[in-house]
């Protein structure tokens, strides 16, 4: 076991899971990082077998070999997306795009006995923000007062009943544009002439909105707990539009919010979340969202430095026996 590497796939210039990639350095823990869509056929090739009830398989990269049924965890970060198939020039190029990104992720999402921290089809449903808000709910977060929607009329009467409501993305927060770039929806605030009959095209997602006066990022590997404050130098309904005004700090997780993301993680399968949460005048932690992949290397350098010990520990431990 001691010579057992740790996957880690990410994109180059990761620069959370280069934190972690150091941590195990330290500990002595070998570690092989790829890119499947930038690494694979280029630098890198892969051979799976199916034998006798048993999988094995084989990765070859410029530098190393990697056993699959060697591995002892995998840390699923942040890999290259594939390039789109349906932009490929001819259908031979679209029909490899395609056999790629099942071939090559179907044979990493498969290693048997091993930790993902987190596995990508976990993830995937963890995503959900509609399936993640009932949950927090049942599992007694306190979460706002929240509307999906297509009807303009029920929009309207939330938004009269409430009235201050924060529109959020029910999927996502990139808008691909006819420029190539992506543009990001930020939370914000609805105005009365926005709910019209332009809602009944999606769904949209209200929130009663919660007068905060700081946000939490926690950050939970398996059952431990770091959380950092957010407190920002103006009244930022989405303090992810500019890092440069916020400030960071350590900050005390209460036992029933500790206990709830705990639950959290064991009902969508997770080893890893980083949840949001605003915090009101009474000191009340509303849940906002949970991101099973989220960023946490932005945070105070105590807590930054806690999270990635933790998870390198939980990466060298691997699966429970």
């Amino acid at each position: 076991m001691a010579d057992a590497p740790v996957l880690v796939v990410t994109a180059l210039g990761d620069v959370t899971a280069d934190l972690v990639l150091e941590e195990l350095h330290g500990l002595g823990v070998p570690a092989v990082r790829l890119d499947p869509s930038a690494d694979f056929p280029h630098t890198a090739h892969m051979s799976a077998r199916i034998e006798r009830g048993a999988f094995t398989g084989d990765v070859t990269t410029a530098t190393r070999h990697l056993g699959l049924s060697d591995v002892r965890s995998v840390y699923w970060r942040r890999p290259t997306p594939f390039s789109n198939a349906q932009e490929a020039a001819t259908p031979e190029q679209r029909f490899a795009i395609e056999q790629s990104r099942r071939g090559y992720m179907g044979i990493l999402h498969t290693l048997p006995k091993v930790l993902y921290v987190n596995h990508p089809a976990r993830n995937r449903d963890a995503e959900n923000k509609v399936l993640q808000l009932a949950t927090a709910a049942r599992l007694g977060f306190t979460v706002p007062d929240t509307l999906i929607t297509d009807v303009p009329v029920d929009a309207a009467q939330f938004a009269a009943k409430h009235g201050t409501v924060i529109y959020k993305p029910v999927h996502r927060v990139h808008l691909a544009c006819e420029d190539g770039r992506n543009r990001t929806i930020w939370v914000r605030t609805v105005r009365t002439d926005e709910l019209d009959d332009s809602i009944a095209r999606c769904p949209h997602l209200f929130q009663a909105c919660v007068p905060k006066v700081a946000d939490v990022r926690l950050a939970m590997v398996g059952g431990k707990a770091f959380a950092s404050r957010i407190d920002t130098e103006d009244d930022h309904l989405d303090w992810r539009r500019d890092q440069s005004l916020i400030t960071c700090s350590p900050i005390s997780v209460p036992d029933p919010v500790r206990d709830a993301a705990r639950a959290f993680l064991h009902t969508f399968g997770l080893s890893f979340g980083a949840f949001d949460f605003a915090i009101d005048g009474d000191g009340r932690w509303w849940f906002l969202e949970c991101n099973p992949n989220g960023q946490w290397a932005f945070v105070d350098g105590a807590t930054t430095r806690a999270i990635t010990s933790a998870l390198a520990d939980t990466l060298q431990k691997g699966h429970p026996a």
